[in-house]
Parts: structure tokens; C-alpha cells; sequence
């Protein structure tokens, strides 16, 4: 590999990193080259110059999704050929993907030698599902200690029990070898779903029953819900009341991703995930450290100016080292966030779309 190759730079953005010692998660900027990940770290708004690790991807194993850390759907593993395992947590299921698409490319790249096992495993994917018995992978789901698990999701104003998105139905496919990729888990849910092993719930995956065809009616989406059939599962129900939280959080996701937030006291900058929702348009924000289940703050977007800051000088209000591509965002209470997010590309995709929803 020549050296120009090993200096360009693949992908590069936010992720947050189990520790090997104290294994406490922290967020990290990534850079992903054709021959390493690096990783350093955020000083304040700023990023460190010095790198604070490196992992080399020669003979590197990916999994992905890696769904044993409860709460934290989006982690993926990468296990370097030394056997070390890095624990890495995307901010969405789509970053997640192509962070494990683009890492796995440059693994196959440098992979010379084993070249052909890729192409050959291929071949074999079409036949496999006919062989499959969907009983056993409903016995395999429905597994006390294994198997997929189920909670409350709010979808439309609704609070539904013991169910599970179709994104977790996939994650789940994948990450216990029932099928080599998406769309192979899509298939076998989608004849889960056929043989009535598996029934829609609530206003989404029940319309794309209704309207899409039998090999489409299972929809890979983390807002449409599924849950066992009846004659299997412990009866859930619909609850009608809702707590203020809970309506705030039942929009559409719109919108995911990591960005840096100056606090309101102390005026540290720390990388926050954020999450957009419509229909309520609310905006929230989770300690990417903890987990995305209770945020840790959030506002209506209804009445919000938002306004991007020019990066030179430091603009009023604003504290400490700054890498730039900042901009503001008022409440209708005059509350005022000041937020960067990673490039100016990022930012102005924020700005579009919380405009959309004021």
C-alpha cells in the first residue's frame, strides 16, 4: 500500500467508545483511514490534536449489529487480529451501518489473500432460508435468556406493550446468524409475519400490511411495531393516558446524531446525542454515555428561531475553545442553546431541518 492511500481519510465523525480498563462509554472523534481507525478526543468544543488511540484493521472481525449491551442498540464490535475487542456505539442504526459497511471495505481491501471467501459465501444465501425452520427461529426469539426482548413503544399518541420495532427484529436476525444480512432477515420476517408467528401493532406496520405486497409487509423500521401472535405472548394493551414525557416522545424520528452543547451553568461543552421529532416537534437530548431512553433535556420546537453563527470571533454568549460551525437555537420561553455540530455540511442540515418544525 503506498503511503499517499494510507493517509486519506474514509469517513470521519463522532462515536462512543467502551474503555478497556474502566469500562465506562465515551464519546470520541473517529478517523477512519484505509489501513486504521484513530480516535481522539474532544477538549472542551475543541478537538485534540493528539490521538488518543489506534486501532489497525489488518485482519480485523466486524459484528454488526452487537446486541449484549442492553439499552444501546447501536453499538457494533470490531476485534482486532490480536483477538482485543472494541465496543463502538453509532448515534443511528443508518450511521452504525455505514460506518460498519465502510470499515468492513477497507478490511476486505487489505484481506488479499482470503480475497474469495466473500464471493463464494454469497452464493449460498439464496438457498438457505428455504431450509429454515420458523418454528424453531420463533422458539429461538422467544427465548428467556437469548432472545428478542420486549417493551413499551409510543407510536401516534399510543403506548403499546411486550412489543418490538422491525429494526430490532433485524438486528436481531443478523446478530444471532438466522440471517447473513438485512435483507435475508427481512425475507424470514416477513414469512414470520405470513405464517402468523408474529402479528402488526399499531397505525404503521398495519398499513404496510394492508398496502405492500407479501414479501414487503415487513417493514425494517424502527417506528413500526411488531409483536408475538396472541396465542403466544402475555396479553399487552393499549394504554390510553400518557404522561407529558411520553407525548413528547411519541413523534416520528426525524433526525439523529451527535453534536456538542454548551451547558447552561457551567459553559462546558460536552457531545450530546440528539434526537428531532415531529407531530409533536419536540428536540432532545441524551447523554451519549448513559443510554437514549430518558433524555436529558429537550424543548417544543414550536416558536424556536434557529440561526447559524459565523466562525470567526466567538460570539456573545459563547464560552472556551470552539472548533466552529456553531449555531443558535431561542426557545419560546427565551431559552438559547448554542450548539456545533461536527462539519458546516451538519450544520446546515440541522438548521434546514429544525426550521421545518418550528
Amino acid at each position: 500500500m503506498d503511503t499517499d492511500n494510507g493517509s486519506t481519510i474514509l469517513r470521519e465523525g463522532f462515536l462512543v467508545k467502551r474503555g478497556h480498563v474502566v469500562h465506562n462509554w465515551k464519546a470520541r472523534w473517529f478517523v477512519l483511514m484505509p489501513d486504521k481507525l484513530l480516535y481522539y478526543k474532544y477538549e472542551g468544543g475543541k478537538r485534540d490534536s493528539s490521538q488518543r488511540g489506534k486501532i489497525l484493521l489488518k485482519d480485523c472481525a466486524l459484528t454488526c449489529p452487537f446486541l449484549e449491551y442492553e439499552n444501546r442498540p447501536q453499538v457494533f464490535k470490531l476485534q482486532t487480529a490480536n483477538g482485543v475487542d472494541h465496543f463502538l456505539e453509532a448515534c443511528s442504526r443508518e450511521e452504525r451501518d455505514e460506518w460498519a459497511a465502510d470499515i468492513s471495505a477497507a478490511v476486505d481491501k487489505l484481506r488479499t489473500a482470503d480475497g474469495n471467501k466473500s464471493a463464494n459465501n454469497k452464493g449460498k444465501a439464496g438457498s438457505r432460508l428455504n431450509n429454515i425452520d420458523l418454528s424453531k427461529v420463533l422458539d429461538s426469539m422467544y427465548d428467556v435468556h437469548s432472545g428478542i426482548r420486549m417493551s413499551n413503544h409510543t407510536e401516534q399518541g399510543g403506548t403499546y406493550s411486550n412489543c418490538f420495532s422491525g429494526s430490532e427484529v433485524v438486528d436481531w436476525l443478523v446478530f444471532m446468524q438466522l440471517a447473513l444480512n438485512r435483507l435475508e432477515a427481512v425475507t424470514l420476517a416477513s414469512a414470520l409475519l405470513e405464517e402468523g408467528f408474529l402479528r402488526p401493532v399499531g397505525v404503521r406496520s398495519l398499513e404496510a400490511q394492508r398496502t405492500a405486497g407479501l414479501s414487503e409487509q415487513f417493514m425494517d423500521d424502527s417506528c413500526a411495531l411488531y409483536s408475538f401472535s396472541d396465542s403466544l405472548k402475555k396479553r399487552g394493551c393499549v394504554k390510553a393516558e400518557m404522561s407529558l414525557s411520553a407525548v413528547e416522545l411519541s413523534g416520528k424520528v426525524i433526525k439523529r446524531g451527535y453534536l456538542l452543547k454548551q451547558g447552561h451553568r457551567r459553559k462546558n461543552w460536552k457531545v450530546r446525542l440528539f434526537v428531532l421529532r415531529s407531530e409533536p416537534a419536540f428536540l432532545h437530548y441524551y447523554d451519549p454515555t448513559k443510554d437514549d431512553i430518558s433524555p436529558v433535556g429537550g424543548f417544543s420546537l414550536r416558536g424556536c428561531l434557529v440561526s447559524s453563527l459565523e466562525d470567526n470571533g466567538v460570539p456573545s454568549g459563547v464560552k472556551g475553545n470552539i472548533q466552529g460551525n456553531l449555531f443558535k437555537i431561542i426557545t419560546q420561553s427565551d431559552t438559547r442553546y448554542f450548539i456545533q455540530a461536527p462539519s458546516h455540511q451538519e450544520k446546515m442540515d440541522w438548521i434546514e431541518a429544525i426550521r421545518k418544525h418550528t
